[in-house]
């Protein structure tokens, strides 16, 4: 049959019918026909038509130049995304690539697979081309999309390996080579609010020391484990605020995306720019801030407004800024209370602000916490209400009574006034108030000594009234004063004190600081260590009194897990300001054990009910929002062998482990 089929005669006919035979006459007919009426013609007519086909022809050649032109090539586009903007005349080049996007439902964490999808690697030779620089041409106002007018300036490329000393200004790149901009730059912002206009605001184009690091293959890991996170809440939460990854389900809060806003800057870092474009693109199209919903002003405003201004930082990206205007105006009417003490909640479009359904005080460390982004608001905008509005609420705390520069965990929006007997902790409801005494010094650059000076007296009452040991191994540890009673507790929540006494020592405090620091750090550990799965409970009890007895006892209501992030924080500062392997070998530990007994198959990650039951950890069906934007980002830091990957001399954490700049005097 096949024989027939290739080599019969009537297959060689078909192939070789002589189609071509009638057509040439009518060709060859029209050919004479128009050598005959062109002949016919006089000459005068024939120059006119000659004529008429040149311009014709260069007219036509002019109208596709003038297209070409106008349409952007591939860096100009990029440069508006996805490129660098150096602060310091400084940049770092990405030698590894973004990674490739996790296509499989249980994609093994291979810290030796680099492999990128081809779309991915031309994004790439886009961005090599972009050369990571861009400058703004002339001024622009800030809109919900990135500034349009761009130039690329001068770059000096050094190809030798700079890998060793640097000067504080200079930028390390993955492959050890270095960037310097010939000339340093500013970009104006303008941004119109009625008679409060800042005008055009002097902002310094952000210094991105992220995101374009060399990768180590622990980073690498903590990689996969964010894309893994990030799989879970695209397919079963997106756009809402959180995963439930075992019912593969959303849960909501407010309504705004935390998930995503949370983790911009963590993208950023982590080099996940296609991850990074989608989640802008949503908020761009989808986070609708005028909605009828009552919002906590301190989660909000670390995880929203302190995501949205850190991303604009990164990205340069005039969006994020104007989303981060327009929820500041929002949140706004909390500060309307008969004291200088916030409301604890608003409406977003009513703007109606109230204590917390609970009862009428607002918690300490909620109010006291909102001052680095209001601040930075302020600064960016050029309109002082926002940083009024917190300022005002640390003077009035600063002139409340204190024990030892210590705070009660209440206080009355209403009467301006601590609850009386309130509980004194480092933990819940009290903690970041000390963080951002010290934090809010660092931001403005040292500059304003009475938040130093509180932040000094705290550390020395903690050290006064709350710190003790434990009776067998002698664990430091922060404990509790409960209507005048030394209580033995700590909260997880806790574990950040070894990291901001670590950064306070860097900044010149007291050696003490730094020694406590230690100490601290090594109980956290323990609160990990000492449980069967290797996670810390939420709470720990400590034994002071029996030798015999071990350090640590958890009771069964506080046996969870919430993926939080406060010691892998603390290993990271010390780890970048010690240079003690011992903070990295502890945080890989850590690593394992949520990946062992959080990760969920086919996406995302849980919080578990018990730390001391391998067996059955008891998932809670549940991943915070902070996983992503503090737990993971911690952690690629805390691996990072650049210690100039978003410099603590140029960096501010918030509470929400989103950077902010330092100001420069």
């Amino acid at each position: 049959m096949y024989p027939v089929y290739y080599d019969s005669a009537p297959r060689r006919d078909f192939i070789s019918v002589m189609v071509s035979k009638e057509p040439p006459e009518p060709p060859s007919k029209r050919r004479q026909s128009c050598r005959r009426m062109w002949n016919r013609l006089s000459r005068l007519q024939r120059t006119i038509i000659c004529a008429i086909l040149v311009v014709g022809a260069m007219s036509g050649l002019y109208i596709a130049n003038g297209l070409m032109n106008e349409l952007p090539d591939d860096k100009d586009t990029l440069s508006q995304r996805h490129q660098v903007f150096p602060n310091d005349n400084v940049v770092h080049v990405m030698d590894q690539r973004h990674p490739g996007k996790d296509t499989e439902a249980n994609q093994r964490r291979d810290s030796n697979n680099d492999k990128d999808g081809e779309d991915q690697k031309l994004h790439f030779e886009q961005q090599e081309r972009g050369k990571g620089i861009m400058e703004r041409e002339e001024k622009t106002k800030v809109k919900p999309k990135i500034a349009d007018a761009v130039m690329q300036p001068e770059v000096k490329v050094q190809k030798e390996n700079v890998m060793g000393n640097q000067e504080e200004d200079e930028g390390i790149g993955a492959a050890g080579g270095n960037l310097e901009v010939n000339e340093e730059k500013k970009t104006k912002v303008q941004i119109k609010d009625g008679a409060d206009a800042g005008g055009d605001v002097q902002v310094p184009v952000p210094n991105m020391e992220g995101g374009m690091a060399a990768q180590t293959a622990q980073q690498k890991a903590v990689v996969e484990a964010f894309k893994h996170a990030w799989k879970g809440y695209k397919q079963y939460a997106w756009g809402h605020d959180e995963l439930k990854p075992i019912s593969k389900a959303a849960s909501d809060w407010f309504g705004l995306g935390l998930t995503i806003v949370d983790s911009l800057d963590t993208m950023w870092i982590m080099g996940l720019m296609e991850e990074f474009e989608e989640a802008r693109r949503w908020v761009e199209k989808d986070l609708v801030l005028k909605k009828n919903v009552d919002v906590n002003l301190f989660e909000t405003t670390i995880r929203v407004l302190g995501g949205l201004l850190s991303a604009f930082h990164l990205s340069n990206d005039g969006l994020f800024l104007e989303k981060a205007r327009e929820l500041g105006d929002r949140l706004m009417p909390c500060f309307n209370s008969p004291s200088k003490i916030p409301y604890s909640d608003v409406n977003l479009d009513t703007g109606k602000a109230h204590p917390p359904r609970w009862g009428p005080d607002s918690t300490t460390s909620e109010v006291t916490s909102i001052q680095l982004e209001f601040r930075e608001l302020s600064h960016q905008t050029g309109n002082d209400k926002y940083k009024k509005a917190v300022d005002e609420v640390m003077d009035h705390i600063q002139s409340l009574p204190k024990e030892n520069g210590l705070i009660p965990i209440f206080v009355n929006a209403r009467s301006g006034q601590f609850r009386a007997g309130a509980t004194i902790t480092v933990g819940a409801r009290g903690d970041s108030y000390y963080e951002y005494l010290l934090k809010q010094w660092l931001q403005t650059g040292k500059s304003e000594d009475k938040l130093r000076d509180e932040y000094v007296a705290a550390i020395e009452g903690m050290q006064k009234n709350l710190v003790r040991s434990t009776a067998a191994n002698g664990l430091k540890f922060i404990g509790e004063l409960v209507r005048g009673s030394f209580s033995p507790k700590m909260d997880h929540l806790v574990c950040f004190l070894p990291g901001t006494l670590a950064i306070g020592h860097h900044n010149g405090l007291d050696p003490s600081h730094l020694e406590l620091a230690k100490e601290l750090a090594k109980t956290c550990y323990q609160m990990y260590a000492d449980m069967p799965t290797g996670l810390s409970p939420e709470i720990a009890y400590f034994n002071i009194q029996n030798p015999g007895k071990p350090d640590i006892e958890v009771k069964n209501a506080d046996t969870h897990n919430l993926l939080r992030p406060e010691t892998v924080e603390s290993l990271f500062y010390l780890y970048r300001l010690t240079g003690d392997q011992q903070y990295r070998d502890w945080g890989w530990k850590i690593f394992q054990a949520f990946e062992k007994y959080t990760k969920v198959p086919g996406g995302g990650y849980s919080s578990i009910g018990s730390v001391k039951d391998t067996k059955n950890p008891r998932f809670r069906d549940k991943m915070e929002s902070f996983f992503l934007g503090e737990t993971l980002k911690y952690l690629f830091l805390l691996f990072s062998d650049d210690p100039n990957l978003l410099s603590l001399d140029k960096y501010v954490f918030n509470t929400e482990a989103h950077p902010l700049p330092i100001w420069r005097p």
